[in-house]
């Protein structure tokens, strides 16, 4: 799985996104150089609270070892990628105490803290020290004030509670959240959810897209690990499609989420309707046609990408697990059959070498391996992918995604209209799930 949180695109398309004007920054560095390492030093901790602990490219998941001093922990260079080099125990701020690390992306960490003066516990993520995804931070926290001037309550994404700029890190403190999508089904060996809990998340995740787009604002990133259950507790059920011989009955238990409540997470790739559109957008399993074809991108990206994770969630597997244009195109025609032929015609200059004369797609010929070759025969075509794992409301659900992968944007579901789709609408039960 590709676990970028930060949109993939040019360095020089960076100068067509927004700017941001220069903010107030927390503790920075004293300016007098650091002094030499005193023989007897521990935890790259010195005399005089000036860093001297060269960087010698730790991993940023290494904590040091030692007793945390009070106030401002010592001045520590960051790793060699950037990453902020912290210590359990140790403050961000004199405000917000680390208790753990949550997780780390290509942007950064996240850290578990306590809040000490509202006395309650927070996640802070914390951004690499370079420019770019200082910049897309900036960018998240825009989005974030935003969406919270609307979202009354705080039902749809995850709240922001502060940011701070301290040592070079744009440190953004969030609400508390339980785990994502991806790592409840990572954790629970990618067994499927009950079709009845795929339709409850369905509403909500399209009920926030909804939310945004009518804000003009598109996430561009949506997928399994930025959609986050609100509560960690969890419940085991039997799981009668894997059959055991270490149990008595026969049965084999698997994990079900308590609550079915989620909200959506990482915006720093999130834009404004009005915005440059020609860069690549979203984790590759998840990017829509038109944006491999370079034909540009809008609304509708969200709703591929929207259609991409309910079939993830009810089967287990990532639609489409490449990792090359040619390979998406060629399991998209496995899956959904033929890209319409305007589309290829319309493609940009680097997307003509994937078709042949006629506007056909130059497959298996410009397969890069027979391995490649297997990863696309192997896939059934949607609505037996679908009734392969869905036991009732497959044929809903079969219709429902077909309009959310549909090739042409044109001809996609909106947010509002795949939310009135008899998918959720129809199905007596789809309240049942405790939220």
């Amino acid at each position: 799985m590709e676990t970028q949180r930060i949109i993939e695109f040019p360095h020089k398309n960076m100068d067509k996104r927004p700017r941001k004007r220069p903010r107030l920054t927390w503790d920075m560095p004293p300016p007098l150089p650091p002094p030499k390492v005193i023989p007897g030093m521990y935890c790259g901790q010195e005399f005089g609270g000036a860093a001297a602990m060269p960087n010698y490219g730790y991993a940023s998941s290494m904590f040091y070892r030692g007793v945390p001093p009070n106030g401002s922990p010592p001045w520590r260079p960051d790793d060699k990628d950037g990453h902020f080099v912290f210590v359990v125990g140790e403050t961000l701020t004199p405000r917000y105490r680390i208790i753990g690390k949550m997780g780390e992306g290509t942007f950064g960490q996240v850290l578990e803290c306590v809040d000490n003066e509202k006395k309650e516990v927070v996640a802070i993520k914390v951004v690499r020290s370079i420019h770019k995804y200082r910049e897309a931070a900036m960018i998240e926290i825009d989005v974030l004030q935003r969406l919270a001037r609307h979202d009354v309550g705080g039902t749809r994404c995850v709240q922001i509670r502060n940011w701070f700029d301290y040592r070079n890190h744009i440190c953004i403190v969030f609400e508390r959240l339980g785990p994502s999508l991806y790592d409840f089904l990572r954790k629970n060996s990618y067994r499927s959810f009950p079709i009845d809990l795929v339709r409850e998340l369905g509403r909500q995740l399209l009920e926030s897209v909804a939310f945004m787009h009518e804000l003009r604002l598109i996430h561009t990133d949506l997928k399994p690990e930025n959609i986050l259950l609100v509560s960690s507790e969890y419940v085991k059920v039997p799981d009668y499609k894997f059959l055991s011989r270490s149990t008595k009955d026969g049965s084999y238990f698997k994990n079900l989420p308590k609550s079915s409540t989620i909200k959506l997470i990482d915006f720093g790739s999130t834009t404004f309707e009005h915005q440059d559109h020609s860069y690549v957008v979203s984790t590759r399993h998840y990017r829509a046609p038109e944006v491999i074809l370079g034909l540009g991108w809008n609304y509708p990206c969200d709703l591929w990408s929207v259609g991409c994770i309910l079939v993830e969630l009810c089967s287990g597997e990532a639609l489409f697990q490449t990792h090359e244009n040619l390979e998406h195109l060629a399991m998209m025609e496995r899956v959904l059959g033929p890209i319409p032929q305007h589309m290829v015609l319309r493609a940009d200059r680097r997307s003509e070498k994937y078709f042949r004369s006629g506007a056909r797609l130059d497959w298996p010929d410009g397969a890069t391996s027979r391995e490649s070759m297997r990863a696309v025969w192997k896939l059934p075509r949607l609505p037996n992918l679908i009734m392969q794992h869905v036991d009732h409301s497959a044929g809903d659900l079969i219709d429902l995604l077909q309009g959310l992968l549909r090739y042409d944007p044109a001809d996609r579901l909106k947010a509002r209209e795949a939310l009135g789709h008899p998918f959720f609408t129809r199905d007596p039960r789809r309240c049942a799930y405790p939220l």
